[in-house]
């Protein structure tokens, strides 16, 4: 039970240093807080707006249509804000690996209109396999380009990259599933510490939300992705939400 809880981490780690290196940076360039406008719409109405304008998912929508609670023989719960965040803005040491280095932080590398997360643990104490999972709205031309990008990526950097410091040593592409209007699926082997740890990645569209997989098994890296049954179960609820 102890390496279950302990697995998730890994792909934490790159966020948490992403986090401690930005903590020092101000946002305001002359130290002084803009002043409040009435009219000034807050940052829930300005993303239903640009949701609107792209004909994409607003947050609402996205955070309905995502799985929560016991879906195919997971457990999935949601992420705590400040632990997503941090994973904002990851780099890539090679600009043709970037797509890559976003997803491990739990985002696409075209911003998204909305992101929602998830943590996927099993059910069942015999199935070793444990993840993550994150929905990201974007316009489907958007979506179509990480889509493209990504695949670029995984073809480029078959060597790997280092973000943050961290290695991350090798990139294979893994047949994807028929899923969605397009999926991609590929492994990405990361040095943490003196341990190399496979890294299964899922990584599906549908219209303009992008649905990603993460996925460890430590006692059998054949088995690490997340299973088929989730991402469908995933899909029919980001079909419901489109109405």
């Amino acid at each position: 039970m102890k390496l279950r809880r302990a697995l998730p981490i890994v792909a934490v780690i790159p966020a948490l240093l992403a986090m401690s290196a930005c903590s020092g940076e101000s946002k305001e360039s002359d130290g002084k807080k803009p002043m409040a406008s009435a009219s000034a719409k807050s940052p829930e109405e300005k993303e239903a707006s640009e949701a609107k304008r792209l004909g994409a998912l607003d947050g609402k929508a996205l955070e309905k249509a995502a799985i929560t609670g016991r879906t195919a023989g997971f457990d999935a719960k949601k992420i705590a804000k400040a632990e997503v965040e941090a994973g904002r803005g990851m780099e890539a040491d090679k600009k043709a690996c970037q797509p890559l280095a976003s997803l491990i932080g739990g985002f696409t590398h075209v911003p998204a209109v909305s992101t929602v997360h998830r943590s996927l643990q099993p059910e069942k104490a015999a199935n070793a396999t444990v993840g993550s999972m994150w929905l990201a709205s974007h316009s489907e031309k958007n979506a179509d380009r990480v889509m493209k990008e990504l695949r670029t990526a995984v073809a480029a950097c078959p060597k790997g990259f280092k973000t943050l410091g961290l290695t991350y040593g090798k990139v294979e592409n893994l047949p994807a599933p028929k899923l969605g209007d397009e999926a991609v699926g590929y492994r990405i082997t990361g040095d943490i510490g003196k341990q190399k740890v496979p890294m299964t990645y899922t990584v599906v569209r549908s219209g303009g939300v992008i649905a990603a997989f993460y996925g460890v098994n430590m006692l059998d890296t054949k088995k690490a992705a997340i299973p088929e049954p989730v991402i469908k179960a995933q899909l029919e609820r980001i079909a419901s939400a489109k109405g």
